[in-house]
């Protein structure tokens, strides 16, 4: 990391003042951005999905829990995979502290993958988690939502992820979809948003985007290749330390 510039606090004062400005102004843009968002049209959803949840089968409109409006966050964790993805655990170790300031708001936030029930539920207790998660193992729901896909379609090139061509070997991906209930119970899509768009969700990212490294990330192997499941740091803080040693002795 270079030293920025040292200056008096004067000089301080008129460069923060200056920066303030642009925040200001992004800002405006952002709140402009989320009005249009929630301006967008809906679709209405037909299609009748089913979920594996913690208390038994449920449908699309029962994940709403008797609110309005349902966010699904689509957590990568395949059929076949032993463990979740450790970006979409980046994510996810967000969400327990917001559930109850968004259930006060209307909103219920759930996760949603294909692996089965109890691969979910025992990941979620070796992370501590409490959110609600359910699985679409024996549904089309991440399919339709382009966040999985088959080989075939991988195969024929014909797989979409974030309204453009897939341009990844993966059979899982990560999103989040949005959705309104009516009074009358009729399901309408609202927003979805894949890829850095969810960005928004990940605060710890905005306190590195703050901090004078930032994120950090720019001479990795790829932008997220240092996080590691919440559990697994100090495993990676041992090894540092067992290389560090293993120098030494080498020296």
């Amino acid at each position: 990391m270079n030293p920025n510039k040292i200056v008096p606090r004067e000089e301080w004062v008129a460069a923060r003042k200056a920066h303030l400005a642009n925040e200001k102004a992004f800002t405006k843009a952002r709140d402009l951005l989320h009005r249009e968002r929630r301006s967008l049209p809906w679709l209405r959803v037909d299609k009748a999905y089913s979920f594996d949840g913690p208390g038994g089968r449920e449908s699309l409109a029962d994940l709403f829990e008797g609110r309005s409006q349902l966010i699904v966050y689509h957590f990568m964790f395949g059929p076949d995979w032993e463990e979740g993805c450790p970006s979409c655990s980046f994510v996810s170790d967000h969400i327990d502290g917001a559930l109850p300031h968004l259930r006060a708001r209307d909103v219920t936030l759930l996760a949603v993958s294909r692996a089965p029930l109890a691969k979910l539920a025992a990941f979620k207790r070796r992370m501590g988690w409490g959110f609600k998660w359910v699985s679409s193992a024996d549904s089309d729901f991440n399919l339709d939502h382009e966040v999985s896909f088959t080989p075939e379609q991988r195969a024929a090139g014909g797989a979409q992820y974030n309204y453009a061509p897939l341009t990844y070997d993966m059979d899982e991906l990560h999103g989040l979809s949005v959705f309104y209930k009516t009074a009358d119970g009729e399901i309408f899509q609202t927003y979805s948003s894949y890829g850095r768009g969810c960005d928004l969700l990940v605060g710890a990212y905005n306190y590195l985007d703050m901090a004078p490294k930032g994120r950090d990330e720019d001479g990795l192997e790829f932008t997220m290749s240092w996080l590691r499941h919440h559990d697994r740091y100090e495993d990676q803080v041992a090894a540092s330390h067992d290389c560090c040693a293993a120098r030494e002795d080498a020296a």
